[in-house]
């Protein structure tokens, strides 16, 4: 929030001022934990508001997704003044300083309270002081050792982790920084850079790259965006910030003529830049970053990222491969895929699940929502009779299903196809008889239970459920939840070679939280020809966006067009997953 009330103030600062009712709703405790996840979303929903002028003129500010007659009560108040009543309250009830202060470990609300009465410290430079010069330990309740503690604390704050964001919500924040750089004077062009551009499975810091004629300028000015709660590092056309939702944003600003070579550098993994600097040294080719910075001077300038590689004579490598796994060699050999899959290349959405078993949606909301993104056939594969937590569907209730698909699909023109998520059982078999499979249009192959069986019953239970006379499609192959779950042990390769010579294909799944198979089995499966199939695994007509993390992941494992069976029509999809075979 600004400085000086009564000043309207835009969506970020609104949504800035919302969270940090949320960090300190958090800090009361209690019952106000449950208002905070409130006020925390509601300020999510609130970046991404288009036109926030006409929501609140027109007193729509509820038709906002988690945003109620509370919540919209504190925006106008912000819109229209510049100030909240419940965060001017809580401001009162706590000390300056106490949301920075809070992340430093060792820390207690008490004892910040202490610090703040004793020695007026209000930031985490004001601790460092006050510790350097032996004033912590005069406090009631630290001593020498506490205070030593807490220097060696505050002094490694720059070394201390990023939080892992999920790839979905680093793009989110991502995207509402960079549209707020896109409102800043003097910008020219800005990309997202580092693992967020390489598209991994989770983020550590939003590296953001921006050109400008007057980089240090615009480093300024982004210093000002309101989301900002703390800065880790600051540098000449550099800066590491954290927002107040916890995720670390580093912004490069550099000349537009530096660009190309600031992008390049931000965004390769270190042992691809590495490796690309070491060629070009062996070829006495010069380029910007020879000297391992991102500087143009005394060098040709970039006009693209490309123009590195037809530099050095090989393909151009996408930012999804550059990861020092072979992709160089094989842009030298000419042996990168001469086109990676695209989104736009999905024509149909595949395993998707409705209010039939454990989906949010009905089955004509999530038809129409996937027409409505331009998909011109979907799947329907609730789970089978086995996934009885997930609602899993008896034989009589799959019928029932059918007759359902049949009514909607008089309404629609995308073509719906009958299908099942059928458990992989303990010994191999799919979970339905095998007059139900055959009459489906597509069966998506999983497990879902008895995950921590020994490696070679898991590979037999895999390998015996591929080899099954049905066509199947191998779903969410390895049963990994990012960050909260590893991967099934199982004899990868053994099964992708039984996949490879049966009636069979392996699923990349979209779920943010799945991403699976990772990129290096999905290289493993291209070396044996086995097609793949792009799902979503979607449970809501909102995770229809998935779609576009399950076509990432594709290009990290070097995926092609050609290998993609949803990227063909409907009738060539059909053909080639029909579990008949017919």
């Amino acid at each position: 929030m600004p400085n000086n009330p009564n000043q309207p103030l835009d969506k970020f600062a609104i949504a800035a001022a919302l969270q940090e009712i949320a960090a300190l709703m958090e800090l009361k405790g209690g019952q106000y934990r449950f208002k905070a996840k409130a006020y925390n979303a509601g300020a999510r929903s609130l970046q991404g508001v288009g036109n926030l002028d006409q929501l609140v003129a027109q007193d729509r500010l509820t038709t906002l997704p988690r945003i109620g007659d509370a919540l919209a009560s504190q925006i106008k108040q912000l819109y229209s003044t510049g100030e909240s009543s419940v965060l001017n309250q809580l401001r009162q009830e706590f000390p300056s300083g106490i949301l920075e202060l809070a992340t430093v470990p060792g820390l207690s609300l008490t004892k910040i309270k202490l610090l703040h009465d004793e020695l007026g410290i209000n930031s985490i430079a004001d601790l460092k002081a006050a510790a350097k010069e032996g004033r912590l330990r005069n406090v009631k309740g630290f001593g020498a050792k506490t205070e030593q503690a807490l220097l060696e604390v505050v002094q490694q704050e720059r070394k201390r982790p990023s939080q892992c964001l999920y790839m979905h919500h680093a793009l989110s924040t991502g995207e509402r920084v960079v549209e707020y750089l896109q409102m800043l004077k003097g910008l020219v062009e800005v990309s997202f850079a580092g693992s967020l551009r390489r598209q991994k499975e989770t983020v550590g810091t939003i590296e953001i790259v921006a050109s400008s004629e007057d980089p240090i300028g615009l480093i300024e000015q982004f210093l000002e965006f309101p989301l900002i709660v703390s800065r880790s590092s600051r540098e000449a056309n550099e800066c590491l910030v954290q927002l107040a939702d916890g995720a670390m944003v580093s912004l490069t600003a550099v000349t537009p003529s530096e660009f190309a070579s600031a992008l390049f550098v931000k965004t390769g993994s270190a042992a691809h830049v590495e490796t690309v600097r070491q060629y070009a040294a062996a070829k006495r080719v010069k380029l910007p970053f020879a000297n391992g910075s991102a500087s143009s001077r005394n060098t040709r300038p970039l006009r693209s990222e490309a123009e590195i590689y037809q530099r050095l004579r090989m393909q151009y490598v996408a930012p999804e491969l550059r990861e020092d796994t072979g992709e160089i060699e094989a842009a030298l050999a000419g042996q990168l895929p001469q086109r990676l899959l695209a989104l736009d290349d999905i024509k149909g959405m595949v395993h998707c699940h409705t209010t039939y078993s454990d989906g949010k949606h009905s089955l004509e909301d999530m038809v129409r929502a996937a027409e409505s993104m331009g998909m011109k056939y979907i799947t329907i594969t609730d789970h089978s009779p086995t996934a009885f937590y997930a609602g899993g569907l008896t034989v009589d209730r799959l019928r029932r299903q059918w007759d359902e698909i049949d009514a909607v699909q008089e309404k629609v023109k995308i073509k719906i196809l009958r299908g099942t998520e059928s458990d992989i059982v303990a010994d191999g078999r799919l979970d339905y008889p095998d007059r139900i499979l055959e009459q489906l249009d597509v069966i998506v192959a999983s497990i879902h239970a008895r995950y921590k069986m020994d490696a070679r019953k898991m590979t037999e239970r895999i390998v015996t459920a591929m080899r099954q006379p049905v066509f199947k499609i191998w779903g969410h192959a390895l049963g990994r939840l990012i960050q909260r779950r590893p991967p099934i042990e199982c004899d990868v390769e053994r099964i992708l070679d039984t996949i490879a010579e049966s009636k069979a294909a392996v699923e990349i799944n979209g779920d943010p939280y799945r991403l699976d198979l990772e990129p290096n089995w999905v290289r493993e499966a291209r070396k044996r020809k086995i097609k793949f199939v792009i799902s979503v695994d979607a449970h809501s007509m909102g995770a229809l966006a998935n779609v576009k993390f399950g076509v990432a992941m594709a290009r990290r494992g070097w995926v092609e067009k050609s290998e993609v069976l949803n990227a063909l029509p409907a009738s060539g999809f059909m053909k080639s997953v029909k579990p008949a075979g017919k």
